[in-house]
This record gives C-alpha cells, structure tokens and sequence, in this order.
C-alpha cells in the first residue's frame, strides 16, 4: 500500500531485494500457519479462552474479545479498545490460535500501559493514511510538470509512511515477546508448545519486516527519480 510500482523503468531493480523477501516472508508465514493451525494444546484453551484469560489477568476486563471475518485478520483496535480475531483463531484451540491471541493481548498491554512506540504509530495513524495515498499523486504530478517544489513534498508525505513502518516493527516485535512471556508463565502452553508459538510469531513478524524494507527501498527509489529528473 505504501510502495506502489508506479512507474518503470531501471530504479525498480532497488525494489527487487525487498520483493524477494517479501514473497519469502508472506511463504513462511503461510505455512508455518499451516502447520502450526492443526495442532491442538494441551490445554485446549481456544483463542477466545485465551485472550480473555490474559485480558482479565491484565485487569482489563472492559476489553472485549469479538469473532471477525477472514484468515489472519486478526488485530486489536486501540480506538474501539477491542480485540478482534478470525473464526479460526477465535474458535481455535491450536498452537497458532494461542499464539496469535496472545500477541494481540500484547499489544492490549501495550495500550494499558501507554507504550511510547504503539502511542506514536496511533497518533500519526491518520496522517500516515492520507500521506501514502497522496505522496506518489503528487509526486508523479511533479515528476510530469517538471514541479520540484511537488517532487519534494512526494517524498516528504512518502518518508511519512517510511517512519510508520518502522514504528510498528517494535510495537510488533514486543507483542510477541509479551505474549509468549505470558504462554509460559501462565501455564497456557507447555515445552514444545512455546517453541510452536514463538516459530508462527516470528514468521508474522518477518512480514513487518518485509514491508518496511519495502517501504525504504521505494522511498530510496522516489529520490533516485528525483535526483535524475534534476540531472
């Protein structure tokens, strides 16, 4: 959404590192979801048990935990203060489903205790969703017209989404700590179970990495254009 292949010609070579990751990264996910969606704990706590048990532990009892539509749509609304899984994950009393749950708890947590780094990407949410839509408009209308002043603003609105990115790599990366923390110290999942967790967190994480790259790799990319227009 923030890197579209606008335009080509011999700068989308910078792009494809970061394809090439983001195709590995969206394949591991996907079949370590796989594999990991068909095994049952030991518990048997299904996704919603287990955010629940989580949230209450949190004291956030006002947090409710709502079934929503789709494959790994799972997420937590820091606006509405909900979490919402997919039918798989809500019902689901797998690895991935306790795994998964659990994250999205995290960043509940997160919220709770105002996280500096999930408090920021809330703040500039809005602004990043109206500057990654804009930043290659107004870009390419410099970029055609010969408007450096547009050029640059492309760019600026386009850094916008940049810094997005990489704010939410930490806010993802300490969901997935938090959760598997509490997995285990809660006795949610045992031994092998956590090694099962940690293996579908970090593929999901690897996606957020990919995109990031992705974002810095067509942000380097607008300002090569740039740089060659003013050749």
């Amino acid at each position: 959404m923030f890197y579209p292949g606008f335009y080509f010609d011999r700068t989308m070579i910078l792009l494809l590192p970061a394809i090439i990751i983001a195709f590995w990264a969206q394949s591991k996910v996907s079949s370590t979801y796989k594999k990991y969606r068909t095994v049952r704990t030991m518990n048997g706590y299904t996704g919603e048990n287990v955010a629940r048990m989580i949230l209450d532990a949190a004291g956030l009892y006002d947090v409710p935990v709502l079934e929503t539509r789709g494959e790994l749509t799972d997420h937590y609304d820091p606006t509405s203060r909900v979490i919402r899984l997919s039918s798989d994950i809500y019902h689901g009393s797998s690895i991935a489903a306790a795994g998964i749950a659990a994250h999205e708890v995290g960043h509940a947590i997160q919220h709770k205790e105002a996280y500096k780094p999930l408090v920021l990407r809330t703040s500039i949410a809005t602004a990043v969703n109206f500057s990654s839509q804009a930043s290659i408009i107004i870009f390419m209308i410099g970029l055609l017209f010969s408007i450096p002043m547009l050029i640059n603003i492309g760019i600026i609105f386009f850094t916008v989404a940049v810094i997005y990115q990489l704010i939410t790599l930490p806010v993802e990366f300490n969901a997935s700590k938090r959760a598997l923390t509490i997995l285990e110290n809660r006795n949610i999942l045992y031994g092998n179970e956590i090694n099962g967790a940690k293996s579908v967190l970090s593929a999901a994480a690897m996606t957020y990495v990919a995109a990031a790259l992705m974002s810095i790799s067509q942000l380097i990319r607008l300002i090569a254009i740039s740089n060659r227009n003013n050749d």
